[in-house]
């Protein structure tokens, strides 16, 4: 069974239904998983599973250490819960084996939890992938993408009676630049500052901390999605960091060599002298008009 992260709650709030004999949770947002693998082990206890093993799986790991923890049941009499952690997500031919093998021993009394980092297109076909999916539930944990981010806010806002105007749910989505983990402690905040209901704008404003941090790889895709907003803030985020100008440069050049863009190429070079001393002009400046001009609908 594939179940998104904000359908795990439902699933296991269905308490005259056992859980699932296994859980495997992969994804791209650290954030999700934590709060899936929490969710799922405080469930665990209230079903009476009263003892968890923890196991990760690191360089010259034995597999027969999860056969051996799922087959020795709990010291107090009750149910197991196994807690398998595999952090590169490469369990190699072996493990892989070894994982496939272990459904079969799949029984009542333990239930197992998976936790894996992000998958590629490739592994989520793999065989012992698939097989995990299949035995189980799969849930994985991927950051919501940009568009979505201000409603996935406001979601996390009306768990504690709370809610914001639009433009207030973009403004908390432009200053977290997707990062949900600094967006779930602004969020907790507001839920300290201020009673449940609306909170306004100016609220915000006053109470959300800007918590971006800018790299030259955000500033790449901004320019790809050709996202002329994004472009100028990310550029004036780097400009905040003291973001060393060669590198921002590479990025835009890397960009307008990609496109085939010819004056944006000399525009480059311009910047490359202005840098080095060789000729006068703000940096910055220069590097906003050149995404400007990398960010335009593109002409044929």
């Amino acid at each position: 069974m594939q179940l998104r992260p904000d359908q795990l709650a439902a699933q296991l709030a269905q308490l005259d239904k056992p859980l699932a004999p296994l859980y495997l949770l992969h994804g791209d947002e650290p954030l999700l998983v934590i709060e899936a693998g929490d969710a799922i082990r405080a469930a665990a206890r209230r079903q009476g599973f009263e003892e968890r093993e923890v196991i990760v799986v690191g360089t010259g790991f034995k597999w027969d250490e999860l056969f051996i923890a799922a087959g020795n049941m709990s010291l107090f009499g009750g149910s197991k819960l196994v807690d398998l952690r595999i952090p590169s997500g490469k369990p190699g031919r072996e493990g892989s084996e070894a994982l496939q093998r272990y459904i079969s021993t799949l029984g009542p009394g333990i239930v197992t939890l998976i936790t894996l980092p992000e998958l590629d297109w490739q592994a989520k076909k793999a065989a012992w992938v698939t097989a995990l999916s299949n035995a189980g539930v799969s849930i994985e944990c991927n950051a919501p993408p940009p568009a979505r981010l201000p409603q996935w806010i406001a979601e996390r806002l009306a768990r504690q009676q709370q809610s914001a105007p639009r433009e207030a749910l973009a403004f908390i989505a432009a200053h977290v630049e997707g990062n949900l983990l600094a967006a779930h402690q602004e969020i907790q905040k507001l839920g300290l500052l201020y009673p449940p209901g609306e909170v306004s704008l100016a609220q915000i404003e006053g109470a959300v901390m800007n918590v971006a941090r800018y790299d030259v790889s955000d500033l790449r895709d901004a320019l790809k999605a050709r996202d002329t907003v994004r472009a100028a803030r990310t550029l004036e985020g780097l400009k905040g960091e003291d973001a060393a100008p060669p590198l921002v440069l590479w990025a835009l050049a890397t960009e307008a060599r990609s496109v085939a863009a010819r004056p944006a190429l000399l525009h480059a070079a311009k910047i490359d002298r202005i840098i080095k001393g060789l000729a006068r002009g703000d940096i910055w400046d220069e590097f906003l008009q050149l995404a400007l001009r990398l960010t335009q609908p593109r002409t044929r």
